[in-house]
């Protein structure tokens, strides 16, 4: 057994159910945990302050757990090669023990490292590793419903959650550590309080049977004015909770449910958890998606790409209500509803016609769940560029989701003050208020809240023409 080793942690801030620490103390006397700053990452300009915020606070929190194991969290700022190498002659260490990461940065610094130092790779951010869901001939899937297929009959037999926290973590003494980072100006820890022990406390209210916020999923989910979401993706993306803990759980709701109707909820949240691990593949196989659109017939679509316009948007101010409230809850919280998420991405490109990329880059910046490649999938899917898209043709219409999805207007309210109190056969188009409304709601159009920045119908015929343009154009 090796004397000391390095848990070089990266997005699995998490003791439970973790194969790397597992890994790590089982094969060495003292482990080292150990957090690189890389400013390659934390300095670019697709990270923003909240997922910064909720990164750090994370690392505090898991600080904390490992000082009541007798460890501690080293950090250390700096090229990943060089902090490890650095560290290796340092402390003596063996072997470093980490879990896997698909990302073309990720790949390609993982490379790096496990040819100049001894590198040990285990475990996955999602369920599956993605050279384990292909099809037949050993080419990955680019369909969403058989790749669910092959992935229910591969990676769910495989499913093992029973790894338990180590009781105690040797680690040296010695070893200096940098302060974990504070960053004071995001402000979202009161929405999205950071740690393992809060992923796992959201989890099994999710989950437990007596509140039946899991067995409602199905039908609620879509409802931005309600609580019908698990709220768990910031704590998947820093892997504050694994994958497979909630698989597991949505299993496990499942089998404890008799009929299939009723296991519609847990059904369907799970196909929301083997959509992660689809992303996950595509952006490993076709790491082109990360520059343009997966679709070669959709790589020249002419778009407006009026700055003044997407400012509008970044800022909640198109003057259509449902795509407002969803762009201030990311500006405030970090966050947004996925209902939300789709609804303003087809507002931006498809009513005007902004690419897509300027949009996928807004949200890194602002989201702290924000994930490269389930980001980049949501995009392409709603601009109907990627492999398993919406068509080219679905457009949202942002009036009627705001009413089939936000029916009072209380998600809308909420978000919009200005819009408060106006009357909720108005709420979702405001700007259709006669003058003695606009008057006794104090919200008057143009000037406390602004005009549509472009008519619905007109936008969609014009997406529809430039969408078939750049599809007609001979290669």
């Amino acid at each position: 057994m090796a004397e000391i080793s390095i848990w070089w942690i990266r997005r699995d801030l998490r003791l439970a159910n973790n194969h790397a620490i597992t890994a790590a103390t089982s094969s060495s006397n003292q482990t080292i945990p150990l957090f690189i700053i890389d400013p390659l990452l934390v300095n670019s300009n697709r990270t923003g302050l909240k997922r910064l915020e909720f990164l750090y606070a994370g690392l505090t929190e898991l600080d904390r757990s490992l000082r009541e194991r007798g460890s501690r969290l080293v950090v250390r700022t700096g090229e990943p090669l060089e902090v490890l190498r650095s560290l290796i002659v340092e402390s003596g260490a063996g072997r470093i023990f980490v879990e896997a990461d698909y990302s073309s940065y990720a790949r390609k610094r993982d490379n790096n490292v496990s040819q100049n130092l001894p590198l040990a790779i285990t475990g996955s951010p999602g369920m599956a590793d993605p050279d384990q869901v292909l099809k037949s001939d050993g080419s990955p899937y680019t369909v969403f419903t058989p790749y669910k297929k092959s992935w229910l009959s591969v990676i769910l037999p495989l499913i093992n959650h029973n790894l338990p926290a180590p009781e105690h973590i040797q680690s040296p003494k010695n070893i200096f550590s940098e302060d974990i980072p504070e960053v004071r100006k995001a402000g979202v820890a009161g929405q999205f309080p950071p740690g393992e022990s809060e992923a796992l406390k959201r989890l099994d209210i999710f989950t437990r049977s007596d509140n039946k916020n899991i067995s409602r999923y199905s039908e609620q989910r879509n409802r931005m004015d309600l609580e019908g979401t698990s709220r768990l993706s910031p704590y998947l993306k820093f892997g504050m909770i694994s994958a497979d803990q909630a698989v597991t759980r949505a299993m496990e709701v499942i089998d404890s449910i008799p009929g299939m109707g009723d296991q519609k909820g847990a059904q369907t949240w799970l196909s929301e958890l083997i959509w992660r691990d689809f992303y996950i593949s595509i952006m490993y196989h076709f790491p082109l998606v990360s520059e343009m659109s997966f679709r070669a017939d959709l790589r020249n679509i002419q778009w407006v790409n009026d700055r003044w316009e997407f400012e509008q948007w970044c800022h909640g101010q198109t003057g259509y209500p449902v795509v407002d409230a969803g762009m201030r809850q990311l500006d405030q919280t970090g966050w947004m509803h996925n209902r939300a998420r789709m609804i303003t991405a087809s507002f931006l490109v498809k009513d005007l016609l902004v690419d897509w990329r300027w949009g996928e880059t807004w949200f890194m910046e602002h989201l702290i769940d924000g994930d490269p490649a389930a980001n980049n999938g949501g995009w392409q899917w709603t601009a109907g560029t990627g492999t398993d898209a919406a068509p080219y043709f679905r457009i949202f219409n942002p009036v009627t989701q705001g009413k089939k999805f936000d029916p009072e207007g209380a998600f809308v309210r909420r978000w919009v003050p200005e819009l408060a109190n106006v009357p909720v056969n108005y709420i979702h188009t405001p700007w259709e208020m006669p003058l003695n409304i606009q008057s006794d709601s104090g919200c008057r159009i143009g000037t406390d809240y602004p005009e549509p920045l472009v008519e619905h119908s007109y936008a969609r015929k014009r997406a529809l023409e430039t969408y078939k343009m750049a599809k007609d154009v001979k290669r």
